[in-house]
This record gives C-alpha cells, sequence and structure tokens, in this order.
C-alpha cells in the first residue's frame, strides 16, 4: 500500500513539510513530570538539561514496556499506588491465549474506593473533585469528601431497589454531576455501569438496554441544546415499553415544569424520592480484579452495536496510567475533556482523574452556543489546566474567526488533548498557536471503546512532531503490519498490538465468536484494531483512518483521510470528506464534499483547483470525480464525520437508518441537493 503524501503548511515559522519538531518541553517539565520519577525508578538516568538523552531514555522506556509487560505493569501499579482490598498473587496469564489474557489473578479491588473512598478519608478530602456546568452558564462544585457522601446515598438507595453484584444499570441522561454519581454508586456495588448517550433514538436505547438486560435506567426529564429543551425521559419511555427486564427508572429533573415528564407508578421514582432517607455511607464491595466494571457500546456505525466490557482493575490500572504519565496530571490541575457519558472519553475522565484526586469539569451543551467561544470561556472560569477536544471540533470553533480564541489568554492551559480522528496540519497548527498560545502539547492520544484506552498516547517529556501521536502507549506491544503480518516502518499498515493490556474488553458481550471475528482472527494472537496508520524510523506514529473506510480505485487502495488532507491542504477549506462510489471503469470513483472558510467563495475555479490538490498529492488515479460545496458535514455529537451516510444519502438511499446520534442531520440533505 502506498505511503500516504503528508504536506504541511507553515504554522508560525516552523516548517512541518519536514516534520520539524513544533513543541519541546522545558527542563523544568522534564523535573517535574510524573514520567520522569517513573524512568527513575526503574533505573534509566534522567537529566532535564540533556533533552535528547532523556527523550532517548523515554522511547527505550515505550519500547521496553511493549515488549516486557509484566515488568512494566508492575512497576507502574507501584508506583499509582493501587489500593488492592487482596493484593493479586499473579500479575498475567496468557495460557488461554491473547484473547482470554487473565490479569491480577487473586486480587481484589473496588474501582470507587480508588476514585473516592481514600480520598474522602484522606488529605484531598476538601479538594473539588467535581466541577458541573449546564449549558446556560450554571456550575456547581463538590469536595471529595461531598462527592462521597452523595455517591454512597446513591448506592444505598440503589441496594434499596435490588442491585447487587453483577447487576446492569443504565444511564440515559446528559452530561450533568448526577451521570458520574449514577456511574460511581453503580460500580460501588460491583454492578456494572452502562452509559447510553443522551441524543441516541428510542430504537437505539432499547437495543442497549435490552442486551444488557439492565435492571434500573438512570434518566432526568430532559436536557438543554443550544437554548432549547429536549425530553429524555419520554423517550427513555418509548424504548423501553414491554421490556421485562427494567425494573425501576430513578429520573433527575434538569428540566422542571417546562417539560413533560411522565411518571409510571410502581417502576418510575424521583431522584430525590429515591434519596429520602438513605444514609450517606456505604462500603464499596470488594470485587474480583476482573470483575465487570462498566460496558461500553460501540457506536453500531459498522452494524449492531457490541457490548465491550472492563473491569474495576482494568479501568484503573489503563485509565490512571494515561491520565498520570501522558497527561502529566498534578495535584493542582482542573481537567476538562468535551465529550458525552456515551462516549468512552467520558468514563475515562472521571475514573482517571479521580483515582488520582485530581478535579474534572463536566460540561452540559455545545461547544460553540451561545457563542463560539464558549469552550474558552470554560476554561478561563474554571481554570482548566487540561483541555481535551476532537479535531473536527477544532476544525468547527476555527470556522467562527481567530479572534474568538485569541481573545482569551487562557493561562492555566498547559496541556492539550485529542482523540478521534486523524489531526490535518492545519487545525493542529491553530490549535497549537489560538489555543494553546504554543505553549502547550498537544496530548494526541488513538484507542477505543473496546479497550477503554490508547494504544498510541504521547509523552509530555519529549518533542512533539506536527500531528503525530508521537508513540506507542505505555505497556503496549504496537505495531503497524502488512497483509502477511510483518512490521513496517515508513509505510500504512495495520494497527496491531502483538499482547494484552489489562483494559482491552473482556471478550463481547454474550458473543465469545463476535469478539474472536472483530480483534483476533485477521493475524494468530494479534489484536488487529481496524486502523491504517505508520511510524516512521525515529518511532513517531501516523493514524490515517479505518481500514474499513479504504477506497480501491482502479486496484490501488487509497485512504479517504489521504485525500481529505489533500483538500484541507487548500487554504480556503474548512473541512472535507471523500467518499467512494460505484464506477464501472475504476471500480471506486471519489466523490468529495467541502466545507469552506466563511471568507471564501464557492466557484468553478475553486472547484478546479481542488481537483488538483488531491492530483498533485495522489495522482491522477485518485482524481475526484466531483467536488461539491456544502455548508456542513453530518456529524456525531463526539464531531467524527459520518462518511457512510454521507455516501448513502449521495447514492440517494432514503432509508438511513436511526439518525439519533448524528448532531446536525440537515447536513444530509445538502448532501442529497448536491447531486
Amino acid at each position: 500500500m502506498r505511503l500516504p503524501v503528508l504536506k504541511f503548511p507553515t504554522v508560525e515559522g516552523t516548517n512541518l513539510a519536514t516534520h520539524e519538531i513544533v513543541w519541546r518541553p522545558t527542563p523544568e517539565q522534564i523535573e517535574q513530570a510524573n514520567i520522569t520519577r517513573l524512568l527513575r525508578a526503574v533505573g534509566y538516568q534522567v537529566n532535564p538539561q540533556l533533552p535528547a538523552a532523556v527523550e532517548q531514555a523515554a522511547r527505550e522506556l515505550v519500547r521496553r514496556s511493549g515488549e516486557d509487560i509484566e515488568w512494566f505493569w508492575e512497576h507502574a501499579l507501584r508506583d499509582m499506588d493501587l489500593l488492592w482490598d487482596a493484593p493479586y498473587q499473579r500479575l498475567l496469564d496468557t495460557s488461554r491465549g491473547n484473547a482470554f489474557a487473565d490479569w491480577f489473578i487473586g486480587g481484589r479491588i473496588n474501582l470507587v474506593t480508588n476514585c473516592l473512598d481514600r480520598h474522602a478519608r484522606g488529605p484531598a478530602r476538601h479538594k473539588t473533585a467535581l466541577i458541573a456546568e449546564t449549558e446556560d452558564g450554571q456550575s456547581r462544585s463538590w469536595s471529595f469528601a461531598e462527592l462521597h457522601a452523595e455517591v454512597s446515598q446513591l448506592a444505598n438507595a440503589l441496594r434499596a431497589l435490588g442491585i447487587a453484584e453483577g447487576d446492569r444499570v443504565a444511564a440515559y441522561m446528559p452530561m450533568v454531576a448526577e451521570v458520574a454519581m449514577a456511574m460511581l454508586a453503580t460500580q460501588k456495588l460491583g454492578a456494572i455501569f452502562i452509559p447510553i448517550f443522551s441524543g441516541y433514538a428510542p430504537p437505539a436505547v432499547r437495543e442497549r438496554i435490552e442486551e444488557a438486560s439492565a435492571k434500573v435506567v438512570f434518566t432526568a426529564d430532559g436536557s438543554m441544546r443550544r437554548g432549547k429543551a429536549f425530553a429524555l425521559k419520554s423517550e427513555l419511555d418509548r424504548a423501553i415499553d414491554g421490556l421485562a427486564c427494567v425494573e425501576h427508572v430513578v429520573v433527575y429533573r434538569r428540566i422542571g415544569e417546562a417539560i413533560e415528564c411522565p411518571m409510571r407508578a410502581g417502576r418510575d421514582l424521583d431522584w430525590d424520592t429515591a434519596l429520602w432517607g438513605k444514609a450517606r455511607v456505604c462500603e464499596s464491595v470488594s470485587m474480583p480484579a476482573l470483575a465487570p466494571a462498566l460496558m461500553l457500546f460501540t457506536s453500531g456505525t459498522t452494524g449492531k452495536p457490541k457490548g465491550t466490557v472492563h473491569t474495576h482493575a482494568g479501568c484503573l490500572a489503563q485509565m490512571g496510567k494515561e491520565i498520570l504519565y501522558n497527561f502529566d496530571l498534578q495535584p493542582t490541575d482542573v481537567f476538562f475533556w468535551f465529550s458525552d457519558i456515551g462516549w468512552m472519553m467520558g468514563p475515562w475522565e472521571i475514573i482517571g482523574c479521580l483515582m488520582h484526586a485530581g478535579t474534572i469539569v463536566i460540561f452540559e451543551g455545545a461547544p460553540d452556543y451561545p457563542e463560539p467561544d464558549r469552550v474558552w470561556q470554560t476554561v478561563e472560569r474554571h481554570r482548566v489546566t487540561m483541555l481535551g477536544i476532537s479535531p473536527t471540533a477544532v476544525r468547527m470553533l476555527m470556522r467562527a474567526g481567530d479572534e474568538w480564541a485569541d481573545k482569551h489568554r487562557m493561562p492555566t492551559l498547559r496541556m492539550l488533548g485529542s482523540t478521534g480522528e486523524p489531526w490535518d496540519a492545519e487545525s493542529y497548527g491553530w490549535y497549537l498557536q489560538h489555543v494553546g498560545k504554543g505553549r502547550c502539547p498537544v496530548i494526541n492520544i488513538s484507542g477505543g471503546t473496546d479497550i477503554a484506552g490508547c494504544f498510541l498516547a504521547p509523552l509530555p517529556i519529549m518533542p512533539l512532531r506536527a500531528t503525530t501521536l508521537q508513540s506507542a502507549g505505555l505497556g503496549m506491544a504496537v505495531d503497524v503490519f502488512d497483509e502477511s503480518g510483518e512490521s513496517l516502518v515508513g509505510e500504512v499498515g495495520y494497527l496491531v498490538c502483538k499482547q494484552p493490556a489489562p483494559s482491552m474488553t473482556r471478550s463481547l458481550w454474550k458473543n465469545d465468536a463476535k469478539y474472536l471475528e472483530t480483534y483476533w482472527s485477521k493475524f494468530p494472537n494479534v489484536w488487529n484494531h481496524g486502523d491504517w496508520a505508520m511510524v516512521d524510523a525515529e518511532g513517531n506514529y501516523y493514524l490515517l483512518g479505518r481500514a474499513d473506510d479504504t477506497l480501491k480505485i482502479a486496484g490501488r487502495r487509497v485512504g479517504p483521510g489521504e485525500i481529505e488532507a489533500a483538500l484541507i491542504e487548500h487554504p480556503a477549506v474548512s473541512e472535507a470528506a471523500a467518499v467512494g462510489v460505484p464506477d464501472q471503469l475504476k471500480g471506486t470513483d471519489v466523490v468529495c464534499f467541502v466545507v469552506l472558510h466563511r471568507a471564501a467563495e464557492p466557484s468553478e475555479a475553486l472547484r478546479t483547483e481542488l481537483v488538483q490538490c488531491v492530483v498533485s498529492a495522489l495522482g491522477k488515479v485518485d482524481r475526484p470525480k466531483a467536488v461539491y460545496f456544502v455548508d456542513d458535514l453530518p456529524k456525531t455529537r463526539s464531531a467524527k464525520i459520518l462518511r457512510r451516510l454521507i455516501l448513502r444519502r449521495y447514492l440517494g438511499e432514503t432509508e438511513l437508518g436511526d439518525l439519533s446520534s448524528v448532531h446536525n442531520p440537515e447536513a444530509l440533505d445538502a448532501i442529497a441537493r448536491a447531486r
């Protein structure tokens, strides 16, 4: 397969065309970093005044941690100071193969003991644990002691409703503080928490609740989006109509009398009624280390959604490792990742930060409402030090104009995060300069729902090259394979993991066969993640999109991300989507949809220029059949562009299935009109 052509513009005088370094840590940042402590603990010499030697040591740690995963995890778990109810007797058993690896054999633990209980009784008890901001700008906060009391009371309410170890509890709620409480209360009792995206329509909600056989569902009367209230409880009623597994629904009153909220006697309880008279003390149930704590459903964009299963110890190990070492969480940090609880990053942020006594911000609403600087205002208002957001959301905010970010100094920011899709150089540079003001690294991570963590993640003591994910995650035996399972350097291939990780899904819920087919069937005993990636000679990783999105044009493969990157290189283009349509001669031809910057005007001359951009970058075979100008591209609420829906609507299909996860379904109408 051809190596994608990566052409980068100049950002603030830095020539990204040669992948020159765009950010370097200072000696002070190196000295204070958590990963520096770990490096020294395992025997590496780290002199912050010798950055080249620091990078060499860090890369050696990444390499060794992937080759000798037991060595790494023993040291990392000790450094992270997990609190075990009973220590494990053996770290790892792969006698059944990597697909069914057993971790922490004999160990007992509870996620909530580590995230709340220990802090509520220790020096951090009065420290702010959670800040929640609603769309109308109202903020509430809880200390660790206060949050612990709320979660304990809610856990006692769940116990009174019959919830015990192994039961499933779902949440169909907006991103408010109470959804974090619902998750932690469920896990405190040893039950399994299932977050469901609040934008899903009833059929998608029902599918997940029914598959998990959830006994209790948390919901809210409604939520707010762009100044308008929308119902949740009434939607849930439609979803669970006739479902015998649902015994109780607990309803949080977010909106109040302004929205309809029917209550069914004997099944439905107001949040306050459920809590009434319950004690605010509840010990966390000691669970086997591999007991499930979290069930995350994949989005279902490539078929029926799959229930991925994550354990108490696995979540703590992976999420805690990434927050501590890759994002370098310090005691004074305030962490804000723009996400919904239904996406992996919601639970990841809550669990990973709270276990290290970090402060998190939970945010309801859109990133650009009521003004395009809503996120930047939130950063300044809550003195956020770590901000995470997707590349597509950054591109959307860029279109509003530089001035919206430039007028906010955001002096507390020290880390930027991103995930979800490949970066283009222009928006990466904008995020680096206009949001991070050139002083913050972009910790660009990639993993997924199925591992509840990252395969690729930068370390903040190494320099960063534009758009890169820098290195494999610690303890992750990541590689890039060709079709025959041989390692590649400098060429595009499949992103794989050659050894197990503690957070990899424990099969799929009730479906071992699908689990093996999805992740372990292409390469023997090797996890195939389904992404295209490339690693250069230095060990820097680049993500190039989903392998199942690959287009085969005249017998040659090309990723849509390559075509989109060529289009976005043009200064008039803000966003782009490329899809493959049937063609009698080539088999597949390319059709492109572009969103222009505000100052640009669509024209035939511009269309010709954009076609030439693709030809210049990729060759004549990949010349687009057509380029269409649209005002917006359809995206999920987490800002992922929905290429499959674009293709189906362009081809004239009218039955597109459940569109409830689409943030802007009206954009699909523009795709249809473009033909």
